[in-house]
């Protein structure tokens, strides 16, 4: 396939087929490549010259290959690439291929293109441009986000970006699967908007719009529909998740804590009960939990059959037998800095470990071995092409 991404979302939906076992063949500018290898943070190579951290995870496991796309004989190269290729993903905003006379219309029609962009191909806000903080607000997400008498947070990680990778993936094998497995011959296109992932998963705000008219609200690490639920300070000055929500986890947590009298307290009795006070009883866990570290209120939950996790960060998690023993961290032998630990691909199948990808690429490091391997052209077409400036 050829991913021609830029930043994170296409490239992402790359790299997850990538990691499933397609060959994938980075389209990069000469000048610069792919945005995300200016992405702090940076480590340093062995010369001292600054390396984007954020490429080496984003950008491994595919070739890179040099393009012009502006030019009509970058042009014309990349319409051959895609000739022997079964899929292409790109992220520019609407119309942008259009004029580089590479857009589906343009390509063989086996293709099966993935056109990932803030609000989509088509529509009235389809050439505005934007990231993924535009998306989760446009989205909603940033309403949710955060506690009520704050003002809206954007969460911590690029969810959009990631997200509508991951849609845009799945849609592509399913139209892989339509051309190949039932014999059409022919592709598609996958319309994948970064908003559009984000309100995807937004569980049952609009149907609760729709039918009762309420508008949903930020609660923080709590929620307005169940308790106990939320991230409990330690002893040692950490949090722990803990999530009591049906009546039988209640009954154990209540056991686990010392405390069966709340059992037989009005306000906790039923899970409805204990939604209109969910402010006090979630401060009677507050306070028991406050006086046990974290690990301690971890064990004695877990040994009652509560669910109950650590806050972790990413030394924690590092560190963690469970993320070892599952082998969720490996290394990746990075060409510019070497061996570096970085998250190991996901999901597995039949719980075998899936291969560690190949680093990130240089910029440009595979495009001679590429068009000589797959349109078969000479090194002296090659050496041409380079010289006027379309590789």
């Amino acid at each position: 396939m050829l991913d021609l991404g830029t930043r994170i979302a296409a490239p992402f939906c790359a790299g997850i087929l990538g990691e499933q076992g397609a060959e994938v063949i980075k389209i990069e500018d000469p000048i610069g490549g792919d945005g995300t290898r200016t992405n702090g943070p940076f480590t340093t190579d062995d010369d001292g010259n600054h390396y984007s951290l954020y490429w080496s995870v984003e950008g491994r496991g595919r070739k890179s290959v040099t393009i012009n796309l502006r030019s009509s004989e970058g042009q014309k190269l990349f319409r051959r690439l895609a000739s022997v290729s079964d899929v292409v993903c790109e992220n520019f905003r609407p119309g942008t291929l259009e004029r580089w006379n590479i857009d589906p219309s343009r390509l063989d029609p086996k293709l099966v293109t993935a056109r990932i962009s803030l609000y989509g191909q088509l529509g009235p806000k389809s050439l505005i441009s934007g990231f993924d903080h535009n998306a989760v607000a446009f989205a909603g997400l940033t309403h949710l986000t955060g506690h009520g008498d704050q003002p809206p947070t954007r969460p911590g990680l690029s969810v959009s970006d990631y997200l509508t990778g991951v849609f845009a993936a799945q849609a592509v094998t399913s139209l892989l699967y339509e051309r190949d497995a039932r014999g059409t011959g022919t592709g598609g296109v996958v319309d994948a908007y970064l908003y559009g992932s984000v309100l995807r998963i937004m569980e049952w705000t609009i149907a609760a719009y729709d039918r009762l008219g309420s508008v949903r609200q930020r609660t923080g690490n709590r929620s307005d529909n169940a308790a106990p639920l939320d991230n409990f300070q330690s002893r040692d000055g950490r949090f722990v998740c803990i999530v009591a929500v049906r009546q039988a986890v209640f009954e154990r947590l209540c056991d686990a804590m010392g405390r069966p009298e709340l059992l037989d307290d009005g306000r906790f009795t039923t899970p409805k009960a204990r939604r209109r006070n969910r402010d006090v009883v979630n401060q009677a866990v507050a306070e028991w939990a406050s006086g046990l570290d974290a690990a301690a209120i971890e064990e004695r939950c877990g040994s009652h059959g509560v669910p109950a996790s650590v806050v972790y960060d990413v030394a924690d998690m590092i560190a963690d037998d469970h993320v070892s023993a599952r082998g969720d961290v490996c290394t990746v032998d990075d060409p510019v800095i070497g061996p570096v630990r970085q998250q190991a691909p996901y999901p597995r199948f039949d719980g075998d470990s899936p291969p560690v990808p190949g680093g990130a690429p240089r910029l440009g490091e595979h495009t001679d071995e590429v068009l000589s391997n797959l349109l078969g052209l000479s090194g002296a077409e090659i050496a041409a092409l380079r010289k006027r400036n379309v590789i």
